[in-house]
């Protein structure tokens, strides 16, 4: 089943249907492209940082109103097509009990990682009790957004595994591969419960509310194709089956994963996330026909001047104009340091050059 299957019925708000959003999802016409970007609620915003001063990371995921709060931020500054809950990938592993933290400038770090089968028994079940900030969230904010689409989101189970098993972020995944190779039938049942962990994550987000859910395998670049078929594509494929009752558009999304382009779709997806490495007429190539396609802006593009912005954008408009669908996005999140008022722009622009 996919998104092109379901109506206004299931769990998507009836409000949002015909969202700019919603209809390049599900690959139909459009009266503009949609825009939205990931991370474009975070430290690039001043009023971001007012809000979030002195509150821990995981602390400021776990309050309604302050998650309602920054969500809404760049949708009321950038005019962007849909809001993404704001929240982080390791939010449903605190919630069921691991000892993490996210450390400034660092990321999550993990207190004791997953390298045994004893550890297994430490990632129990999730359930909606687990995370009721989440819904009462998203109650919040689609009464606030209205016919503006939610992203719910999660990570995907290898990235969620490399956490774990590293201990925090790495740039080698010496561990968790040596587990991927070395000890298969771990791995496998490391990731099948990472699986059960985030799908139900993504159930709660979709029955609160939200429009679509977008799996961010973010460190998946890491892997050969075969290994992802073979060792990750399975995990991240029952999350995408658990989920394709609602009909809400699955969005799959990774960084360096230009090799991974047609399992990624494959793994269940109606819409994959492409970086900035792919043009997105190539990228449609891998993909093959019937799933539509994200991005895929250099984000870097952002520190140059408006016309160099507006010439980059307009290329990656050009190489997605045959595509069945194309949400705009960048080729990875907002960066810190990058002027909003650029956003803002970008916005309007893409805007102003598609409307039909």
């Amino acid at each position: 089943m996919t998104a092109n299957d379901i109506p206004t019925t299931g769990r998507q708000p009836a409000a949002t249907y015909d969202s700019a959003f919603l209809r390049a999802c599900r690959r139909e016409p459009v009266p503009h492209t949609p825009v939205w970007f990931m991370r474009q609620a975070g430290r690039s915003l001043p009023e971001y940082r007012k809000v979030r001063e002195g509150v821990p990371m995981l602390e400021s995921c776990m309050r309604p109103e302050l998650v309602t709060e920054i969500t809404l931020q760049p949708v009321r500054r950038h005019d962007v097509d849909a809001a993404i809950y704001f929240s982080d990938i390791v939010v449903p592993l605190k919630a069921i009990g691991i000892d993490l933290d996210i450390k400034p400038g660092v990321g999550p770090v993990v207190e004791k990682p997953v390298r045994s089968r004893a550890d297994l028994a430490r990632l129990r079940d999730l359930t909606p009790e687990d995370v009721p900030y989440v819904t009462e969230a998203i109650g919040l904010l689609t009464g606030e957004l209205g016919a503006t689409p939610l992203i719910g989101f999660a990570g995907a189970p290898f990235t969620l595994a490399s956490y774990l098993v590293e201990g925090g972020p790495s740039r080698t995944y010496e561990n968790a591969k040596a587990m991927m190779y070395g000890d298969p039938e771990l791995w496998a049942d490391l990731l099948d419960r990472l699986a059960e962990i985030t799908a139900a994550f993504l159930k709660v987000q979709i029955e609160a509310g939200a429009s679509a859910v977008q799996l961010f395998d973010s460190w998946a670049g890491a892997l050969a194709p075969a290994d992802y078929r073979a060792s990750v594509m399975p995990a991240s494929a029952k999350v995408f089956d658990a989920v394709a009752g609602y009909g809400v558009p699955r969005i799959h999304f990774g960084v360096g994963t230009g090799e991974l382009l047609r399992l990624m779709g494959e793994a269940g997806a109606d819409v994959v996330g492409v970086d900035w490495r792919v043009p997105l007429d190539e990228a449609a190539r891998r993909v093959g026909p019937g799933r539509a396609l994200q991005g895929n802006l250099d984000p870097t593009v952002l520190f140059t001047d408006k016309d160099t912005v507006e010439a980059k954008a307009r290329e990656v408009l050009d190489a997605a104009a045959g595509l069945e669908g194309h949400v705009f996005n960048l080729g990875h999140g907002v960066p810190p340091n990058t002027d909003p008022d650029a956003l803002t722009r970008l916005v309007e622009y893409v805007h102003t050059a598609t409307g039909r």
